[in-house]
């Protein structure tokens, strides 16, 4: 594979959530099972929980961790 497709597959990648979760969540679960909802729920905490973990890699560059505070932080009001 070559550094340009590399790039495009990098850049292509998904964010926090996966396209299904990201769906369920913005239902409220209302097209899933309860049960199904909760271990949505769960997984989502823990991938909170690993870009928690990230955080600390991404404050030794000099823009990223504030990059990422400003795009979670965003207010409507800006």
């Amino acid at each position: 594979m070559r550094a340009t497709e590399d790039t495009a597959m990098a850049e292509d990648r998904r964010g926090l959530l996966t396209d299904r979760e990201r769906e369920i969540l913005l239902a409220g679960g209302e097209d899933v099972s309860e049960k199904y909802y909760s271990v949505v729920v769960s997984r989502v905490r823990n991938k909170i929980g690993i870009v928690d973990d990230d955080l600390e890699a991404l404050e030794q560059h000099d823009t990223l961790a504030e990059e990422l505070r400003d795009v979670v932080c965003e207010t409507d009001d800006e």
